[in-house]
């Protein structure tokens, strides 16, 4: 098999994987509408006293809330993706023998993470923002430009959550136990991806600060760029820069775990 077509192969593999959680699907939908419904509330009432916050109309603001539900699990803001798999086969010890595949470590578990993500997308994002639709008004475009140029972003943020939580979990190879970095990384990512409030609500130093950081590229971005309120090639140089330089410390990272393993014996 090409490499091409092994990497298709991964991404399909993590597709039909988390096909199977049927009844978990359905609880994750549920679970994002509901917090939906209670952000949703919690919008209106605040744009009602702050009309125009953070540079939003109400529709605006609503539509925001329930983008961010959809993309919840796409990004794994405080849900489990790979990671803790990954970091499970650090600890026993398996990771040896994922290092003798003829593929890239990276490369494999970014292929299995993309059909993960792809299917939370469609499995888990669209019911929320359908149900937000046929309650609220909410400012979708008609625009299917509009549409694909958010996807891009959606795509090209799952890349930078990906390279983050890759990070962490090789992590592992020096903690004794990698849950406490995974933690830590889920409610860095809640906040300053923006899923509780726009990164543009944040006032002064904090708010220039948390835009330039590259969890604003699992949200934030994407969200602006649904809203038509950011340039959408400006966003992508934004989120690819932190792609590239992320996936090259996990790289680094990488290369520096396997020496460790190699000096361990394995």
């Amino acid at each position: 098999m090409g490499t091409g077509r092994l990497y298709v192969a991964v991404a399909a593999g993590g597709f039909r994987r988390y096909a199977t959680y049927r009844v978990a699907t359905a609880a994750g939908v549920f679970t994002n509408t509901v917090f939906g419904f209670i952000l949703a509330y919690t919008y209106t009432a605040l744009w009602q006293e702050k009309p125009h916050l953070g540079g939003y109309d109400q529709a605006e603001a609503l539509t925001y809330v329930w983008v961010g539900q959809a993309m919840f699990a796409v990004m794994v803001l405080g849900s489990n993706g790979f990671e803790e798999e990954l970091i499970e086969r650090i600890r026993t010890g398996d990771i040896a023998i994922d290092l003798y595949r003829p593929a890239d470590l990276q490369l494999w578990w970014l292929a299995a993470d993309s059909g993960r993500a792809l299917f939370q997308l469609l499995g888990r994002g669209l019911a929320p923002v359908g149900a937000g639709a046929l309650f609220f008004d909410l400012a979708l475009p008609s625009s299917p430009v509009r549409w694909a140029a958010f996807l891009v972003a959606v795509a090209l943020g799952m890349v930078v959550s990906f390279a983050i939580r890759y990070i962490v979990a090789l992590a592992a190879f020096w903690l004794l136990d990698g849950s406490g970095a995974t933690q830590i990384t889920w409610l860095t990512g809640v906040f300053f991806s923006g899923m509780l409030l726009p990164l543009n609500v944040f006032p002064g130093a904090l708010g220039d600060l948390a835009r330039l950081l590259p969890w604003s590229s699992l949200l934030q971005a994407p969200a602006d760029v649904l809203l038509g309120k950011a340039d959408p090639l400006g966003t992508y140089a934004f989120q690819a820069g932190w792609a590239v330089v992320l996936l090259g410390i996990g790289r680094a990272v990488q290369s520096a775990a396997t020496r460790r393993v190699v000096i361990q014996g394995g």
